[in-house]
């Protein structure tokens, strides 16, 4: 993929820090860009190197905006480790083989927002999980599982294309 991928990367891991840092108005909404980062990483990068990328990631966000260090990294890492298997089942192997990127104007709105839903939801069960720490009832994770996931999906809407190779030329 072009260098500029890494620049945007970058770039979104601070916005992401900025959304931690100044956007949380309510224990209801989590805002977070982390799990399409990850899933629309190069297709050239396997399964290890993506874990190490969202460990990474998640390290550096955790302690530079959320505080508790390690709940982000350990909420991606499942995120990474189900990446390649997700983009075969979704898209096929075309990606891989191409190495290409999963964009919405190749593949549909579609299986793209699904694919994006899946990885959200995931890191979402698991950072809620891992932060409320059974000091919460059901019905709070529950709530903020569903708003979380709506706002994290529509703010994740506007970045993916951003981060995906688009073959126009």
């Amino acid at each position: 993929m072009k260098g500029n991928f890494w620049i945007t990367y970058v770039i979104l891991v601070i916005a992401q820090m900025i959304l931690y840092i100044y956007c949380r108005f309510t224990p209801y909404i989590i805002l977070s860009l982390l799990p399409v980062m990850i899933l629309c990483l190069p297709t050239s990068i396997g399964s290890f190197a993506a874990q190490l990328i969202a460990f990474g990631t998640g390290l550096v966000v955790d302690y530079f905006a959320e505080g508790v260090i390690g709940l982000n990294a350990a909420a991606l890492l499942p995120v990474a480790f189900i990446r390649r298997p997700l983009i075969s089942l979704m898209f096929g192997s075309e990606p891989f083989e191409r190495q290409e990127g999963i964009s919405i104007r190749k593949y549909g709105f579609a299986r793209v927002s699904l694919a994006m839903l899946i990885v959200i939801i995931l890191f979402l069960i698991i950072y809620i999980l891992l932060d409320c720490a059974g000091t919460r009832p059901a019905w709070f994770i529950f709530l903020a599982l569903a708003c979380s996931t709506a706002a994290s999906y529509v703010m994740s809407l506007l970045i993916v294309n951003q981060l995906t190779y688009d073959d126009r030329r």
